[in-house]
């Protein structure tokens, strides 16, 4: 049986390597001489991963978009202090001509490929699928899927030539399970959740992983977000619509997000260790979060029916090599 570490290294090198893997004095990953690239840098796991992964000892391009504003000043002002190597670039992930060019430059001053993308933007609403109008439809996987494609086809060339990088998706639990009056936001984690694996396995030939993340819920301000694209969306809800729906619909735009403790670092951390893993032995998944996982035991099920599935198919190697 061909695994994803005698794919791309051999069982002997990769034993190696494992022992070899770098930890700072703190027990922390090293992540020396890693180019990052992350989406969404705001606020939340962007912005605070941004700033874990420099202090690592990474190569960090924190992207946001509508540049100038307060949070990249904030960030870079952090990174002085740190003595960290952070550049804040503009990405917006709705557009193609700036997802290009920021990755350019990030590829221009890092001097090729990057080795880790992290795709973290994303929005959500909540809300009845009946009362998610076309406007809202749009904004939602605009965001969230083809956002994370933009970004992903113009990381990818030159990753592939180079046989080796790491792209991260940021999913939820929501991608795998699903909550009523969630809005489109499980469809549109699911479809990345699809999108990811399947990349995961097209890759596999060319030494590139994917890695998607599952978190569970965390006091960001996604809720804050949300409220404000909920509020825009009640406001378009036609007299019919509010009345089938009532407290469901009431509900909507009045979220805090209040109660939630968990430390938001949770999910950098998590991804800096998958980085700074040998290639060849880093998870697909990683659900995060202190408390309740529901989603593991879909992870192991559908890797699973995978495997039975097509683990002797000519796809074989490469599903075996992400999931075995």
């Amino acid at each position: 049986m061909i695994d994803r570490r005698e794919l791309l290294a051999g069982s002997a090198a990769l034993a190696a390597a494992v022992a070899a893997t770098p930890a700072s004095a703190a027990g922390e990953p090293d992540l020396k001489g890693k180019a990052i690239l992350i989406t969404g840098c705001s606020s939340g796991f962007g912005y605070h991963g941004a700033l874990h992964y420099a202090r690592l000892g990474a190569r960090v391009f924190a992207t946001m978009r509508n540049l100038p504003r307060p949070e990249a000043e904030e960030l870079r002002k952090e990174a002085r202090a740190g003595n960290l190597d952070l550049t804040v670039l503009e990405l917006d992930v709705l557009s193609e001509e700036q997802v290009g060019r920021a990755v350019a430059e990030a590829e221009r001053l890092a001097g090729g490929a990057l080795d880790v993308v992290i795709n973290n933007a994303g929005i959500g609403m909540t809300g009845p699928v009946e009362v998610q109008d076309l406007t809202a439809t749009r904004i939602a996987f605009d965001t969230n899927v083809f956002g994370p494609q933009r970004v992903i086809r113009a990381a990818l060339p030159a990753m592939r030539r180079r046989k080796a990088g790491l792209v991260v998706n940021i999913s939820s639990q929501l991608g795998r399970v699903i909550a009523p009056s969630g809005g489109h936001y499980s469809a549109t984690k699911f479809a990345l959740e699809a999108l990811s694996e399947q990349l995961a396995y097209e890759l596999a030939p060319y030494g590139v992983e994917v890695a998607i993340i599952q978190p569970g819920g965390y006091p960001t301000k996604v809720w804050v977000n949300r409220n404000r694209y909920n509020l825009e969306l009640k406001g378009r809800i036609d007299a019919e619509r509010k009345a089938g729906y009532g407290a469901l619909v009431e509900r909507m735009g009045t979220e805090t997000g209040g109660g939630r403790t968990a430390d938001v670092l949770d999910v950098p951390r998590a991804i800096a260790e998958i980085a700074a893993l040998p290639p060849g032995s880093r998870p697909l998944r990683r659900a995060v979060h202190p408390g309740p996982k529901p989603q593991e035991a879909i992870n192991r099920v559908a890797a699973q029916t995978q495997l039975e599935w097509l683990g002797q198919s000519p796809f074989g190697p490469w599903v075996r090599a992400v999931l075995d």
